[in-house]
């Protein structure tokens, strides 16, 4: 049998997970986003201190540096990457948006409102990403209008939930772009570790089970996605940072299948995978490659 490959799949729209759309009605509320109670604080005295980020440097997380660091040089990967988010400062960018405008003198239009509206971008594949720095330096660079606003990146996270971006793009236009997946994104905005799908041991098991009923099936091996990798700006290849098909998945078919076969266990097998729970949450886009079972 030949080997065949479908194209990038992208998902299907998805419900967000119950304790993210919580966090999201919670935001702006009471309390800020460590439930602590804005009712009774003082901004007066010596050492009181309006926001977290008031000494800021405007330099990049020590602790993200270091696990992109590791990844370019082969030591490291994009959990760690992910995981030295979890307590990272980012900036995101916020730029003025006219939101109405009035005839002046002569005729002429001026700006009687404007609001600040945080960016959002385009992918390749169409979805939503939102961009985020881990410099001002960075920022600035890209977008010279943009006023910086710092946050920790779990934040930054839950505002790119909230915007229905499904990609948080690190440093867009520099050195060395990361982008962070939407499974990557959720477990950021919930505040809990990220498996790559790749990586995963529970959710192999979970499709290793859905496939138990297709057969011609022999095995199934899951590996990073051609869209994993990523491309640094001096050309080097990075195993990592990459907006996807984070997912493949190799099927290993007993001989005898027509194309027609083929076509239909592999929509089948699609459609199996699409109604668990686990893989909706875990797996940003996958492709398929086929491959004949050796006997």
């Amino acid at each position: 049998m030949a080997s065949n490959e479908t194209g990038p799949g992208v998902p299907q729209q998805r419900h967000l997970p119950g304790h993210i759309a919580a966090a999201l009605a919670g935001a702006g509320g009471v309390a800020d986003s460590a439930g602590q109670p804005w009712a009774g604080r003082s901004l007066a005295g010596e050492h009181a201190k309006i926001h977290n980020f008031e000494d800021d440097d405007g330099t990049a997380s020590g602790a993200y540096l270091a696990a992109i660091a590791a990844l370019r040089e082969g030591t490291g990967d994009e959990a760690g990457v992910v995981a030295s988010l979890a307590s990272a400062r980012v900036f995101i960018p916020i730029v003025a948006q006219l939101a109405e405008d009035a005839e002046g003198a002569l005729g002429l239009s001026s700006d009687k409102q404007a609001d600040m509206a945080l960016v959002t971008l385009k992918a390749a594949d169409g979805r939503t990403a939102m961009p985020a720095f881990t410099t001002t330096a960075a920022l600035a660079a890209w977008h010279p209008d943009a006023r910086p606003v710092a946050v920790y990146a779990a934040r930054a996270a839950l505002s790119a939930v909230a915007e229905g971006a499904e990609l948080l793009v690190l440093d867009p236009g520099s050195e060395f772009t990361f982008v962070v997946r939407r499974p990557g994104v959720w477990a950021l905005a919930q505040q809990y570790g990220w498996v790559p799908s790749y990586e995963d041991g529970e959710l192999a098991e979970e499709m290793v089970r859905a496939a138990a009923g297709f057969p011609a099936v022999r095995s199934i091996d899951l590996v990073p996605g051609r869209g994993v990798a990523a491309r640094a700006a001096d050309g080097t290849v990075v195993a990592g940072g990459g907006p996807g098909p984070e997912l493949q998945v190799v099927l290993y078919l007993e001989d005898g299948l027509d194309a027609a076969g083929v076509q239909e266990l592999v929509a089948g097998l699609q459609a199996q995978w699409s109604r668990n729970v686990l893989f909706g949450e875990r797996v940003d886009s996958i492709e398929v490659k086929l491959r004949r079972a050796d006997r």
